[in-house]
């Protein structure tokens, strides 16, 4: 299957994704994934109507930038927490990936994917995962048991081999020595627990 291509709001920052028949789709509404849309503010886009944000987990080597790279900013909400990129341009989320590059994760928000839900369902799959639904605005479909721990294990399986294999080292989000290539930004406690209610 070809590449999809990825976009900030303002079409500055530009790329793709390869292998999209490889990705999982999944929702999360964590408080963290809300206070990250907070945090970027309008225009809204990033969360549902249950206050969840759909993501598309990949190999951060299968994401390539052909421009704008340079506008990639981050933030975190903790000094340990994720790093939450987004466009500096227009302040479009990206994604998000853990600190440590070993850990090769890659979380695409939805809406750098320019696709809508149908779209996205027919290039990458149906919605296999919905996470950390106790912070839902009301209540998420469950996930199917044996759907939700295959689309799992699938995942862990990768991560493990990607670290064994050194293939963690393909990613566009950290330099040759591991290193972010964006100083992460990371707000204060009371910025942070202020964006998680919702302030």
């Amino acid at each position: 299957m070809k590449s999809h291509p990825i976009s900030c709001r303002c079409g500055t920052v530009r790329g793709h994704v390869a292998r999209p028949d490889a990705a999982l789709r999944l929702v999360c509404y964590c408080r963290d994934c809300q206070a990250f849309a907070r945090y970027l503010g309008p225009p809204p886009g990033m969360l549902d109507a249950m206050n969840g944000t759909e993501i598309l987990a990949v190999r951060p080597s299968d994401v390539s930038f052909t421009q704008g790279q340079d506008r990639l900013a981050c933030m975190s909400l903790s000094d340990k927490g994720l790093l939450r990129w987004y466009a500096s341009c227009c302040r479009s989320p990206m994604g998000s990936t853990p600190r440590d590059p070993r850990e090769s994760h890659l979380g695409l928000v939805h809406s750098c994917l320019e696709a809508d839900e149908a779209r996205r369902a027919d290039v990458f799959g149906p919605v296999r995962m919905r996470v950390n639904t106790q912070a839902a605005n009301g209540r998420p479909e469950k996930n199917a048991v044996l759907t939700f721990a295959a689309a799992l294990a699938g995942h862990l399986g990768g991560l493990l081999w990607r670290r064994l294999s050194g293939s963690y080292r393909a990613n566009p989000f950290f330099g040759p020595d591991g290193a972010p290539i964006a100083q992460p930004q990371v707000v204060l406690a009371e910025q942070r627990e202020a964006l998680r209610q919702g302030g």
